[in-house]
């Protein structure tokens, strides 16, 4: 697999903004008297594997050892014009640098109190219990700027036009074309009103009164209802852990804020 330069040069990046080469570590190479370690290969050879846009080669390890050096030339280059003087680029820097610095503080924190397996487990156990005798609706509807054009269209719908036809006319034209086909999604999914309009309704049923909602006034059909599939705890488990991990860190954020000395 070729590594694009895009995605190299963000490993690259990455790897050097994570990793700090030992003062002993072999030279790759010495450009107009400065040292490029060796270890810096191995480490965007590290980066590159684990995200999967790669495996470890010959051919990888030249490209970045072609990259590295051209970087560094043009870091060089860089530095002779005066750039890292410049009020914007230190600004960045200074940014970069609180990025590096925090996201270790996070990393580190959560390998010392990780997501347990058993925290996983009962958050997905509320997950299921919450989604217990939920129903998923297939939905349609027609969009209307007036309360009369919605009258208008369920008059047709009772004269027995075509709901997709007429859908066709929908302000919404991200699902006129397909016939008002709003897919599958839970009442939650949308806005309170709107999911008040059709949560009612039998499979085949059509809101008989337009339902207002902020985008303007609906015609609603309902084309079929099925209960909630909950998927399997291995299948949603790493979203599952991802998210108590993104909340214990939010959590430890707002407890450092607090006990810090604002003014």
């Amino acid at each position: 697999m070729t590594l694009k330069p895009a995605r190299l040069l963000l490993a690259l990046i990455a790897a050097s903004a994570t990793l700090a080469a030992p003062a002993f570590a072999q030279n790759l190479a010495v450009v107009n008297g400065k040292a490029i370690p060796t270890s810096r290969v191995d480490a965007v050879v590290k980066q590159v594997v684990a995200q999967g846009q790669g495996q470890d080669s010959p051919q990888l390890r030249d490209a970045i050892k072609r990259d590295l050096i051209a970087r560094e030339v043009l870091m060089q280059e860089a530095i002779k014009q005066g750039y890292d003087k410049k009020p914007e680029v230190k600004q960045a820097l200074d940014n970069a640098r609180q990025a590096i610095v925090v996201n270790q503080l996070a990393r580190d924190y959560i390998e010392k109190n990780p997501v347990s397996d058993a925290d996983v487990k009962a958050e997905y156990d509320r997950y299921a219990k919450t989604q217990a005798g939920e129903k998923e609706y297939h939905l349609r509807h027609i969009l209307t700027t007036t309360e009369d054009e919605a009258k208008a269209v369920i008059a047709k719908l009772k004269g027995g036009a075509k709901f997709e036809e007429l859908a066709k006319t929908s302000k919404d034209t991200g699902s006129a074309a397909n016939g008002g086909d709003l897919d599958w999604a839970a009442p939650s999914a949308f806005p309170p009103e709107f999911a008040a309009g059709f949560t009612k309704l039998q499979k085949g049923g059509v809101t008989d009164t337009p339902v207002k909602t902020g985008a303007g006034f609906h015609v609603i059909k309902v084309d079929d209802v099925r209960a909630v599939k909950v998927p399997a705890l291995d299948e949603i488990k790493a979203q599952i852990k991802e998210s108590l991990t993104q909340n214990k860190l939010a959590a430890y954020q707002e407890e450092m804020v607090k006990k810090a000395k604002v003014q």
